[in-house]
């Protein structure tokens, strides 16, 4: 008897050091966590909710905000995963602070769009109509990846905007034209398409020298790696690439 109990013993030991270590690999489902530029929220919610389809047990949490605030939390230990930002320069200070596992890939790239409310009330025929001070104009802030790509986009078509409003991303931006609340604004033609009816997308010529690139990576402290790289590697698999071309976005 007690040589069964023994073995018993050892059995459920081996059993219990067996699951803490799936746990802590990140192989035994769980949540992964999603640092999301703003403009990827259509996107990756579908991946995510595929993701989750394909890993039975695992929970994909997502959260979408501008790549600079992203990339602050990423680089002050935020409880996440995965980080995509909507330009390389927030996810260069990640990776120059130690807080990225192996190289970011990029996975998409994107250009900026004239875009004005359904019906254009304002009457706005192109770019250089943002310098009229009588229309209200937004603009994403120029600390985030929308705002400096606007930034460039301007300085190249020599013309000064007069924007009222500075918004914190591309969505935030995007919504002040769908609710009728500016006449016109710069932002992501991936968020143009997804607004629909809602807006109506000029030609933005003077954009389109004006490239985006999205990169992805696994973040270091990274709470579950495993899901972590399962996630990324469906954002780069042929499957994602469908669903970001779906989106509006380039492939590179």
């Amino acid at each position: 008897m007690r040589r069964c109990a023994v073995t018993v013993l050892l059995a459920l030991l081996v059993s219990g050091c067996a699951g803490s270590d799936a746990g802590a690999s990140g192989e035994a489902g769980g949540t992964v966590t999603v640092l999301a530029a703003a403009s990827l929220s259509e996107a990756f919610t579908v991946l995510g909710e595929r993701f989750e389809g394909e890993h039975p047990g695992t929970r994909v949490r997502l959260s979408f905000a501008a790549s600079s605030e992203l990339a602050t939390q990423a680089t002050q230990g935020a409880p996440a995963d995965v980080f995509a930002a909507a330009a390389p320069e927030p996810m260069e200070g990640v990776v120059a602070a130690g807080a990225v596992r192996g190289e970011p890939t990029v996975f998409a790239r994107n250009r900026l769009q004239l875009v004005v409310p359904a019906g254009n009330p304002g009457g706005v025929r192109g770019l250089a109509d943002l310098s009229r001070p009588e229309l209200d104009v937004a603009l994403c802030a120029p600390d985030v990846p929308c705002g400096a790509a606007a930034r460039q986009v301007f300085a190249a078509a020599g013309l000064t905007p007069a924007p009222d409003t500075l918004e914190a991303d591309a969505k935030a931006t995007l919504t002040k034209v769908a609710l009728g609340e500016v006449d016109a604004a710069l932002v992501y033609r991936t968020d143009v398409l997804a607004a629909g009816s809602a807006v109506q997308g000029l030609p933005t010529p003077e954009a389109a020298g004006v490239v985006n690139d999205y990169p992805v990576a696994v973040l270091a402290a990274a709470p579950n790696p495993a899901a972590a790289r399962d996630f990324v590697a469906l954002v780069l698999s042929a499957r994602g690439r469908s669903v970001l071309a779906d989106a509006g976005f380039e492939l590179p």
